[in-house]
């Protein structure tokens, strides 16, 4: 799909033909998806939509209340690896997806440049403050994209939490469990940028409501949070990696990718 500069994606038959294509797949699998929210989302215009980055199917289940249940157009910053897949590649060029190198400083920054001017046209834009999964189920150091975004644009920032959807595949990697799975995918009051607030201030405001909120959503999740389940995280008595130790590993590709103390 080419995006035509300052026009708003259009919800068109690639996006009817991508819902044919998937979310049949969910339903036979007999998954239990519950949005809650989403009067939260604009019904036009652009807004940053910030998501907790906890597995390989959060994005599919942030669009499952975007595109499905609110019929607008979606366009996600991801890793240029990903938009360059053999697998998913054709998907992200489809819908217009703003590529992530996260190896160069440059590139970054021109992506977020991609992000505000899509928001710019009426788009929704939808980032990971975390960058990458989770592998604690914790929410990992936010970095500043949402809230450069918003400041340079103007836009709200819609915090959207989403719980569930780790047991599909674990931190391990592996397939874990496919069919009756639970997920919650809840979308938060909007925050908007303050006259004279900077990028860190919003992003620490972002971050607070993100804590509040997933912490609400694993305290209502169906299913509970079973001790020594590997999909709930080790301070809530599950299994999951110890979060220092994700920590510790995050801290080390950020400075593979970005050099120390990057906050892009």
């Amino acid at each position: 799909m080419v995006k035509q500069p300052g026009v708003p994606l259009q919800f068109d038959w690639r996006w009817e033909l991508l819902k044919a294509l998937i979310i049949p797949w969910f339903r036979l699998a007999g998954w239990r998806i519950r949005v809650e929210g989403l009067e939260h989302v604009p019904q036009q215009g652009g807004a940053v939509i910030a998501f907790n980055h906890h597995s390989y199917a959060d994005a599919v289940m942030l669009a499952w209340g975007v595109v499905h249940k609110g019929k607008r157009p979606l366009r996600y910053l991801a890793k240029r690896e990903a938009c360059e897949g053999r697998w998913i590649g054709w998907v992200t060029r489809w819908i217009s997806v703003i590529p992530v190198d996260r190896g160069s400083p440059g590139a970054r920054a021109q992506a977020l440049v991609g992000a505000e001017v899509a928001v710019t046209d009426g788009d929704l834009v939808a980032i990971a403050p975390e960058q990458t999964i989770s592998d604690s189920l914790d929410l990992l150091p936010f970095r500043h994209g949402p809230a450069r975004v918003a400041l340079a644009t103007g836009a709200s920032i819609v915090p959207c939490i989403g719980w569930g959807s780790q047991r599909f595949i674990g931190p391990d990697r592996r397939l874990a469990r496919v069919l009756r799975l639970p997920v919650t995918v809840r979308f938060c009051e909007p925050i908007v940028p303050l006259p004279g607030e900077d990028a860190p201030t919003l992003t620490a405001r972002l971050r607070a409501r993100m804590e509040e909120q997933l912490a609400a959503v694993q305290q209502d999740y169906p299913d509970g949070l079973p001790a020594g389940a590997p999909w709930v995280p080790a301070r809530l008595g599950g299994s999951a990696p110890a979060h220092a130790d994700v920590l510790r590993q995050h801290e080390a590709r950020l400075r593979d990718w970005n050099g120390p103390g990057a906050t892009a």
